[in-house]
């Protein structure tokens, strides 16, 4: 596969899944029926505790690790009625803290210090002491002044607050963060801009029928003139699509485009003046940042906000479809069926990824594809053109340190052009008539650089590449035999199934 890593001989497998598409369920109109008190636990219904260690009468048996323990009766759980096909998996306060308004505060008042002389050997002590203080009392005077230049002083004086005895009033702590804070102005300001997506296609006779005739999954407005980025499994097959706004609004939207690179599509609608959610950068996330997720969840509870925080950065996964999807972004924000195609945002309110699956038999494994990814296609879109990726035509592997020791190479980063086969020799990675072959890399060169954009474990050169379209030249320094050399290449077209 070309612009692709090799694939990994150890890969466990498909490690997530495409969100199950639950059947349709009909409203009842049954009451439900009224909860049972629970019985009153007191000293005449306690069960006598068992000394540590003995095993009572039939008492469950606890299974190994790994097996299904069940040693106490399931608790009620109550299950939603999901929409027909439901769909795709996938604060800063309103007043911010007040910085204190004066810095300087004049010291309290005491009693004037009395100068005093020492007279030692030579009567020099009180000259040198009394000219210390001078130095001191100039200095100080110097402050004032310049403070009260800046109007610092003038500003009015905040009392202090009422100290107990015994608390420290001469240090200030920090003021924390409140996550809580955050995410309520998350959602405040970017669920407006988050849709419904409801997909309506046809049986397939072929299948005898068994396709569900609709689904739901949930997209971003990007730009205000219709402009939604979704992922490409939640319209995959679909014929008919609402979009569905937080204001009530269901517009008819149709594909415009899907990323043959990654699971991203681009939805079109008729209207204009659409709220928009900003668009930031995924590169810059660290891992422990707050993040947000805005979606559809079982295609029921639209707009529903869930928050966590990036547990991991360039994971890569093979979807129940037998999808590779790389660099993406692991997080422990609940990502749930019909989440799939809705924004993973930072603590400003700021679009860094689309949810996009989770992993099975997972509680808080989630992934998204990064959005640095998706920005070509977007800006391709709004410029009306088709969705295409870049192309070099080669064959690559990344470089750790593992592989930098086991084949002594020259560095511990960068992408390998072409890679090792099963026995460990040299694989051929550059075909003939490629861009790549064309601006002269060769099998064996070590891409260290694309554009100044380092390649390494965070980088690698897939994700860099997808940064760029087709058509754009770029500066990419490979490394070979020991001496760094640039070379100019216009990137290709992807072509389809690549």
């Amino acid at each position: 596969m070309h612009d692709e890593p090799r694939p990994d001989a150890t890969d466990p497998g498909d490690l997530t899944e495409r969100h199950p598409i639950p059947p349709a369920a009909a409203a009842s109109d049954e009451p439900a029926a009224p909860d049972e008190p629970a019985a009153p636990i007191g000293p005449e219904t306690a069960a006598p505790v068992a000394p540590f260690g003995a095993v009572e009468p039939g008492a469950p048996v606890i299974e190994p690790y790994g097996a299904r323990v069940e040693p106490y009766p399931a608790p009620d759980r109550y299950t939603p009625a999901p929409e027909p096909r439901s769909g795709w998996a996938r604060s800063w306060d309103e007043t911010p803290p007040v910085t204190p308004e004066r810095w300087y505060e004049p010291a309290a008042t005491q009693a004037p210090v009395a100068a005093t002389t020492s007279v030692g050997r030579g009567g020099r002590g009180g000259s040198i002491l009394a000219a210390a203080l001078l130095a001191a009392v100039l200095a100080s005077g110097g402050t004032v002044l310049a403070l009260g230049a800046a109007g610092a002083l003038d500003r009015p004086s905040t009392p202090a607050p009422a100290t107990t005895q015994g608390s420290n009033t001469g240090s200030t702590q920090p003021v924390a963060i409140d996550e809580s804070s955050a995410t309520i102005a998350v959602a405040a300001k970017v669920s407006p801009a988050v849709v419904k997506i409801t997909v309506t296609g046809s049986t397939d006779s072929g299948n005898l029928g068994v396709i569900p005739p609709t689904g739901v999954g949930s997209g971003v407005i990007f730009d205000s003139n219709g402009w939604i980025l979704t992922n490409h499994h939640v319209v995959e097959g679909g014929e008919k699509f609402n979009v569905e706004l937080k204001d009530g609004r269901i517009l008819s939207g149709k594909v415009y485009g899907i990323d043959t690179l990654t699971d991203l599509a681009i939805v079109k609608v008729d209207a204009t003046d659409l709220p928009t959610a900003a668009i930031g950068e995924s590169d810059a996330l660290k891992v422990g940042q707050l993040v947000v997720a805005i979606g559809s969840p079982l295609g029921t509870y639209s707009n529903s906000v869930t928050s966590g925080i990036v547990s991991a950065k360039g994971r890569s996964i093979r979807t129940d479809n037998n999808e590779q999807l790389s660099n993406l972004i692991q997080t422990d924000a609940a990502i749930n069926p019909g989440n799939s195609g809705g924004p993973l945002l930072d603590a400003g309110g700021n679009v860094i990824g689309i949810n996009t699956a989770i992993a099975q038999n997972s509680n808080g494994i989630g992934f998204a594809i990064p959005v640095d990814i998706a920005r070509p296609i977007m800006a391709q879109a709004i410029a009306g053109e088709a969705l295409n990726r870049p192309y070099m035509g080669i064959s690559f592997v990344s470089i750790d340190r593992q592989l930098s020791d086991e084949k002594k190479l020259a560095v511990r980063v960068g992408a390998l052009v072409g890679g090792f086969d099963q026995n460990g020799d040299p694989a051929p990675g550059v075909k003939s008539g490629t861009p790549a072959a064309t601006a002269g890399i060769k099998d064996g060169d070590i891409i260290v650089s694309i554009d100044g954009k380092v390649i390494d474990e965070e980088h690698p050169l897939d994700a860099t590449l997808a940064q760029f379209s087709p058509g754009d030249t770029v500066s990419v320094v490979v490394l070979r035999d020991g001496q760094q050399i640039t070379l100019k290449v216009t990137l290709g077209t992807r072509p389809p199934g690549l």
